[in-house]
């Protein structure tokens, strides 16, 4: 149980943000257009949390089987370590999705939007494609490119289509800060790991970029996420503007990527990063409660 357990807190910093933080936005938005359903907003977390925690699975038994970790300054992870049979871990992805995918049919079944079926079956394509198969994109430095899309755009867009009916302009800035922060996450991790992947022969978008280039993609995108949240505001209410808030938890994170850390030293960004991303949600949810 201890060496689980260390993989849990490993995963955490990606896990919990990326799940929830689209969640809690696009539920603000939902709140805000008198549209807030507290049983669909439920399921639309589970089936974030599922195929978060899927992906982190899947994540750890394709790295695992392919050797990826075996150069690695990370977190635990249960395959490259040998703690857990690597068939064990692919069947935890797979019921994590199968659980991701029985939420989504009841949001279905719920709103009668039967076309969302193919948006989850994507979605859970994308999460196992990430690391899996004979070409997996996260292998091609398309990884922060997929973790906009799905962990913004999709995750965000989908909480309030499924409660208010359609896309507001203000909710495509919402997923465009989330997505943002979401990225950021990735890239610290890509960071960290990259003397590792490099080594492994994958290509991340930090090893295309290099070490300078990833701290600029890292700042570049949390100013994305600044202006998305100005882009909330000014399409619904100035009171989204405590979005904000996140700008506190991220002082700490550009501090040390202008300081040039590397390595383990690299895990606390990565943490405060997702403090960040929860931060901004928080922030919109209650600014625009209060709007409303």
């Amino acid at each position: 149980m201890a060496t689980l357990a260390e993989w849990v807190e490993g995963a955490r910093p990606r896990t919990l943000p990326a799940a929830i933080a689209p969640v809690v936005a696009g539920s603000a938005v939902a709140w805000f257009e008198q549209s807030f359903s507290l049983p669909l907003a439920g399921l639309a977390l589970v089936v974030s949390l599922a195929l978060q925690i899927g992906v982190n699975f899947a994540n750890d038994y394709s790295d695992g089987i392919r050797g990826t970790d075996s150069v690695r300054v990370g977190p635990l992870r249960l395959v490259g370590s040998g703690v857990a049979d690597p068939r064990h871990v692919r069947a935890a992805a797979f019921a994590c999705f199968g659980v991701a995918a029985v939420a989504g049919l009841a949001i279905v079944i719920i709103t009668g939007h039967w076309w969302l079926l193919a948006v989850g079956a994507v979605a859970i394509a994308a999460a196992w494609f990430y690391t899996g198969g004979r070409r997996p994109y996260g292998y091609l430095g398309l990884g922060e490119l997929f973790v906009f899309v799905f962990f913004g755009l999709v995750a965000v867009g989908g909480t309030v289509y499924i409660q208010v009916g359609q896309v507001s302009a203000s909710a495509w800035w919402t997923a465009i800060a989330i997505g943002a922060l979401a990225c950021a996450i990735l890239v610290a991790n890509n960071l960290r790991d990259l003397d590792g992947d490099r080594a492994a022969g994958k290509l991340t978008m930090a090893t295309r970029l290099g070490d300078s280039g990833t701290r600029r993609l890292f700042v570049g995108l949390l100013g994305v996420a600044a202006v998305g949240v100005f882009g909330v505001a000014a399409t619904s209410s100035w009171w989204a503007l405590l979005g904000w808030f996140m700008l506190l938890a991220l002082i700490g994170p550009i501090r040390e990527m202008i300081r040039g850390v590397s390595g383990r030293a690299l895990i606390p960004v990565l943490k405060q990063t997702g403090l960040a991303e929860l931060a901004c949600a928080a922030g919109l949810f209650v600014g625009l409660v209060i709007a409303h």
